[in-house]
């Protein structure tokens, strides 16, 4: 069978939005095939097995939900401040609130990822590898801290995002803005 790099992009994307709405139990090889439209049978012949399609999805994932070079070129027009900062933060949790499929996608995965290992490597590799390029994003631009800064605002930044987008009833929108105007302070200072 000749293989389709579209159609297994589209089959990736449809494991994302399957994981995200039904989890991990649910991204069945029938699922994906539903989800993405094509025959029964489909994934199948795409992905050896639920373990390569989950491994898919983890790699994938990141290309989906990174942000536009456009949009973070805009985001850095103003000069480097603590303000930036903080602007950088909202503009993170108002990018993640619109991806939220593909962030509790990511969080299925990384819960998965406690069960396989070959997608624990997977998921490692990529979110290290986002990280240290966050650090060097931050350090390059100028913008106050070191590299401790930057993994303290992912971590917490991390947390406050799962808590608004698995139970936003939680926090409301108005204690989401100020929590992370909070940790900016705390972390980045006043």
């Amino acid at each position: 069978m000749v293989r389709n790099p579209e159609r297994r992009t589209a089959l990736v994307d449809a494991a994302i939005e399957v994981l995200a709405r039904e989890g991990a139990r649910g991204m069945t090889f029938r699922a994906v095939d539903t989800e993405a439209g094509v025959p029964p049978g489909t994934a199948s012949n795409y992905f050896t097995s639920r373990d390569d399609l989950f491994i898919q999805a983890g790699r994938h994932i990141h290309v989906r939900m990174a942000p536009d070079p456009d949009e973070v070129a805009e985001a850095l027009r103003p000069a480097p401040s603590r303000e930036l900062v903080a602007s950088l933060m909202h503009w993170l949790v108002r990018r993640m609130a619109k991806e939220r499929v593909g962030c509790l996608a990511l969080l299925e995965l990384k819960l998965e990822a406690t069960r396989r290992p070959e997608l624990r490597a997977t998921l490692t590799e990529a979110i290290r590898a986002d990280l240290d390029a966050n650090i060097r994003f931050h350090l390059d631009a100028g913008l106050p801290g070191d590299a401790d800064t930057v993994r303290l605002l992912h971590f917490a930044m991390t947390g406050l995002l799962i808590d608004s987008l698995t139970l936003p009833d939680v926090l409301g929108p108005d204690q989401t803005d100020r929590l992370v105007e909070m940790v900016v302070d705390r972390v980045v200072g006043s």
